[in-house]
């Protein structure tokens, strides 16, 4: 059952960042017209600030539950590298279940923002761009990362209970051995398709 909430998620996580990049890529092209059309033309895109600073809402946070799925947030795993077994999946449920409750109470609070920038009709200063669809960015961001979360909680409890089985559903450690192992077979990979 985790494997399959897992798969469905991983479905969503991929869609929100794959959002994410096309709106990157979107700004960037805007950004290059925006500087062409400046000093070429004398004729800047009237908002481009405005959509620019919306737009960080979306660089920031949509992919913030793909980023826990692979483990590629910032933590601190001295200490639960240290650890093996049980005690170990102890320690990550513990730290889970802190950070679900600390996503949920952002989750909530984020989403207040949002209704009274919908409610007051907020917008930005130079074109009066709603900020309300930006601002609606941060709770779908975090609810995606609470889902994900409380997947990997169930996978860490799964593992408390049977510690011998395969982890499913959680980010693993890699030793800085192995990610350089890692890392170095990517770039043999890149540099035998180049030759």
């Amino acid at each position: 059952m985790i494997n399959n909430f897992d798969k469905y998620l991983a479905k969503v996580e991929d869609f929100l960042t794959a959002f994410s990049a096309f709106a990157i890529f979107f700004l960037m092209i805007t950004a290059t017209i925006q500087i062409i059309s400046r000093k070429i033309l004398n004729l800047p895109i009237p908002g481009y600030i405005d959509f620019a600073e919306q737009s960080i809402a979306i660089f920031a946070f949509i992919s913030i539950a793909y980023c826990q799925r692979l483990g590629g947030h910032v933590r601190m795993e001295i200490f639960l590298s240290a650890l093996k077994g049980r005690s170990k999946w102890i320690a990550e449920a513990i730290q889970t279940t802190a950070t679900i409750f600390i996503i949920v109470i952002l989750t909530y609070y984020s989403f207040k923002h949002f209704q009274r920038a919908l409610i007051i009709g907020d917008s930005t200063i130079d074109i009066g761009l709603p900020t309300w669809p930006s601002k609606l960015m941060i709770p779908l961001a975090f609810s995606a990362l609470a889902l994900r979360l409380l997947i990997q909680l169930a996978g860490y409890i799964r593992l408390i209970i049977h510690p011998t089985a395969e982890p499913v559903g959680v980010p693993l450690i890699v030793d800085v051995e192995n990610q350089a192992k890692q890392e170095a077979s990517q770039v043999d990979d890149v540099n035998s398709v180049r030759n």
